[in-house]
């Protein structure tokens, strides 16, 4: 009956649905003239308050810090602050199209770290496609910053930035493509597999696509408990296995460690072989439909569980992998049951660090998270079509956020120790407080109403 419902609106009405966004982002973008402004954090009673705020009372804290570099997180907004640096190269699906036609999306980054997470973050793109480069930037950069959050740089590169940032900087290095899409891939797979009864490192499970998402999550999945030799990866050239001669160590270390690693069985040949008896089919690869087929779904073990996360179409319908057998199917549509969204990871996950000033976010942190999300949503109730928190519940935002924290302070990586308590309070005033002042910004006007659909459309 489920099934029935879902196939009612027809292939046109989707690919419709899905090109609206785009449709109406270029009027949207124009209107506002961007997404992000900066706003004061102190009070403004009168100009006397400059002589506090600038010169030359300034001067006292500045020698402060001059003194103890370390309160610069006491004393200015950097506590608060996150880098979202990008080169451009690998954009959303459109790929290497430069700097400036990456900042929207740095942008709707830096408003997602807000309304989620209460970060105050700021989009930098840079002109450079050397690694080293960008390594750099981020080094000079630290001192104005809290953390620093990598996007959209293509791979393998993307996997060395992170690496040799995390060793040189003081403060906490992420990459969202990596650690964001694993956070929240591990965390619907934690419950999909208590849905179906399935012990998750007994799953063989089949990671779609070899790119910079899988690569992290296959090492995530290792890290939480998974068996290397359950884990499958596929990319273009079909199944990776330690018999391939065209993955190369010097080229790209990290999926020739995995080529070394997973795949027990040792499959060889096409796509279609990893689907043979999988548990579990992750796909980050490209846009359907029609990059899985329903077929292949069939291969699969019973109580099949299949992620479908290609934007803006999923490599299957919904649909389709329920028909051919899948039980749990999630895309990364919100159209659709069960979305898997990066959004429900990185706002919290750096308001965790950023409360306790972390020097790093570690793969354990990814994990506590995940685990947090799952827990989440286990406690209000998990269905085959509700495996996950959604971006409205904002309640989980505040949770992840403290088991990060928390696990920063187990790993000794904090700066601060508060209490769980005090944490909790903490990251639901500052969350709660971004949120209200955005209702108010617009319910006084001070933030205008959009244009009507009809007129962006014109």
């Amino acid at each position: 009956m489920v099934a029935e419902k879902q196939a009612k609106p027809t292939v046109e009405e989707l690919l419709a649905k899905a090109k609206k966004p785009a449709q109406l982002a270029p009027g949207m973008h124009k209107f506002y003239e961007g997404k992000m402004q900066v706003m004061p954090r102190c009070a403004i009673n009168s100009p006397d308050d400059f002589a506090i705020w600038y010169t030359p009372g300034v001067a006292a804290p500045c020698k402060m810090i001059q003194a103890d570099p370390e309160k610069s997180f006491e004393l200015t907004n950097r506590w608060n602050s996150v880098a979202v640096i990008s080169d451009g190269t690998r954009v959303l699906g459109l790929g290497d199209i430069g700097p400036e036609a990456a900042i929207p999306v740095m942008e709707g980054k830096a408003m997602l770290f807000k309304y989620l997470g209460g970060v105050d973050a700021v989009a930098i793109c840079l002109r450079t496609k050397d690694p080293e480069e960008i390594v750099r930037t981020c080094e000079l950069l630290e001192p104005t910053f809290g953390g620093i959050n990598l996007e959209d740089i293509a791979k393998p590169k993307c996997f060395q930035v992170l690496e040799k940032a995390r060793d040189k900087l003081q403060i906490p290095v992420w990459h969202d493509d990596q650690q964001g899409t694993a956070t929240v891939i591990l965390a619907g797979l934690m419950n999909s597999f208590k849905l179906v009864g399935k012990n998750p490192q007994d799953a063989l499970i089949t990671l779609i696509g070899a790119g910079s998402a899988n690569i992290r999550t296959a090492f995530v999945l290792m890290k939480w408990g998974v068996k290397a030799g359950n884990i499958m990866l596929v990319d273009t050239k079909g199944v990776v296995h330690s018999g391939r001669t065209d993955i190369k160590k010097d080229d790209d270390p990290w999926k020739y460690e995995l080529t070394q690693i997973t795949n027990g069985e040792n499959r060889t040949g096409d796509i279609t072989e990893a689907f043979k008896g999988a548990d579990a089919v992750v796909a980050a690869s490209k846009p359907g439909p029609g990059t899985i087929k329903p077929e292949w779904v069939k291969t699969m073990a019973d109580d099949a569980v299949i992620f479908a996360c290609a934007n803006p179409i999923p490599e299957i319908w919904p649909w389709e992998a329920e028909a051919a057998g899948a039980r749990i199917v999630a895309t990364g549509r919100n159209d659709f049951p069960n979305q898997v969204n990066n959004s429900l990871g990185f706002p919290a996950i750096f308001r965790g660090v950023l409360d306790v000033k972390a020097k790093t976010i570690t793969d354990d942190m990814c994990i506590a998270a995940a685990e947090e999300l799952a827990k989440f949503a286990e406690e209000r109730g998990i269905t085959e079509k509700d495996i996950l928190p959604r971006m409205e519940e904002w309640e989980v935002f505040p949770r992840e956020a403290v088991a990060c924290a928390l696990k920063s302070i187990e790993q000794g990586v904090a700066r601060v120790k508060p209490s769980r308590q005090e944490l909790y309070e903490r990251a639901s005033s500052i969350i709660h407080n971004a949120r209200e002042s955005t209702a108010l910004l617009m319910k006084q006007g001070l933030i205008k109403q959009a244009p009507s659909q009809e007129q962006l459309l014109k």
